[in-house]
């Protein structure tokens, strides 16, 4: 591996020339593009310069037990080359994961879209507690939530949410929660005490840039009404709900959170744009990937990805065979070893496949 190295240094060379140029410079997209090789290669070359410093070290070290002859210093020099191999084994280690190449929508903020789905009310209930669960690790995160669109049922639960999440890595790290999310426990509307299984479907949608995908206004059907359920003063007194229909595909996105119908549309356009992008990046997906699939699941929003047992204070993720007894602690937003285990176990499969 070690000798590429001159190799991506003279690729890093060039990065850093084409940065410098006027016509990158004046091209946001081409510098976004080229800051984000960079961010790649360079921790692989200063990795690369380590190993191959712990090599020299390690060159020396044997010289020197050819030359020596006493016994103390010939032990202690074993010991030296010992420690400074198992410190190669690591950097090698850490070089693979390195080298493989990285999401392009890693850096990307994302849309959100949590439904009930079977169980009635305790779907609805379990989709607000989710929502809840989700927003904690946000604020522990730093990230900013804002909801797009709600829909909530007669007892407290929500039917429907869509909401935004930004900040520093949210699509790497909550990418892997697409799918059916099963819970297993005794719901608040059931009087005989009896465990009842129900479900909720989670869809994490990479936001989308205007400049990422093209919408023409003539492939779309808007329409204005006047909103429903839960609000303001102004719900079903002014036409401020928006309902936008993207013709080719039949998607249909509703918005009525805002008391502005420009505000509501807007919203309704960045999720119409995040679930148009989704489709397409699917699309390419499916065709770089069609042999195999990955072990931590495809991302599609009808697969079983985890059981929430209550009564067990018991989560498993089923993608990766990982469960842990915690629950109680995942529902108050502590996910990082869930999402740790699917980082780690996406890495490893993107490794066999390198």
């Amino acid at each position: 591996m070690l000798e590429k190295l001159p190799e991506y240094k003279k690729q890093l060379e060039e990065i850093d020339s084409r940065l410098a140029s006027s016509e990158v410079l004046s091209d946001m997209n081409k510098y976004k593009s080229l800051m984000q090789e960079r961010s790649h290669l360079s921790p692989i070359i200063e990795k690369m310069e380590e190993m191959e410093k712990i090599q020299e070290e390690i060159s020396s070290s044997r010289e020197l037990l050819k030359e020596e002859s006493d016994a103390e210093l010939l032990e202690m020099a074993k010991e030296e080359i010992a420690g400074l191999e198992s410190s190669y084994e690591t950097c090698e280690k850490e070089l693979r994961m390195l080298l493989i190449p990285p999401d392009p929508l890693e850096g990307k903020n994302i849309i959100m879209e949590i439904r009930a789905g079977t169980g009635g009310d305790e779907a609805s209930l379990f989709a607000q507690d989710i929502f809840r669960m989700y927003s904690r690790y946000a604020e522990k995160k730093h990230w900013k939530i804002e909801i797009m669109n709600q829909s909530e049922s007669g007892i407290g639960g929500l039917k429907e949410i869509v909401l935004s999440i930004s900040g520093k890595d949210v699509y790497g790290s909550l990418r892997f929660e697409s799918g059916v999310h099963r819970v297993q426990r005794v719901p608040e509307t059931e009087s005989g005490g009896r465990i009842h299984t129900s479900a909720i479907t989670v869809a994490v949608l990479p936001e989308a840039e205007e400049t990422d995908i093209e919408i023409k206004q003539e492939d779309l059907r808007i329409d204005v009404m006047r909103a429903g359920g839960p609000g303001g003063q102004c719900v079903n007194t002014t036409d401020s709900a928006v309902r936008i229909t993207h013709i080719p595909t039949g998607i249909v996105v509703i918005c009525q959170d805002e008391k502005s119908q420009i505000k509501n549309r807007a919203k309704a356009m960045r999720v119409l744009r995040a679930r148009l992008y989704e489709a397409e990046e699917a699309k390419k997906q499916k065709e770089r990937a069609d042999q195999r699939k990955s072990m931590v699941g495809s991302g599609d929003r009808s697969e079983r990805i985890r059981t929430y047992n209550f009564p067990q204070n018991r989560v498993t993720d089923h993608r990766i065979n990982l469960t842990l007894y915690k629950l109680d602690l995942v529902m108050e937003g502590e996910l990082d070893e869930l999402i740790d285990a699917l980082k780690l176990a996406a890495g490893e499969e993107a490794l066999k496949e390198a």
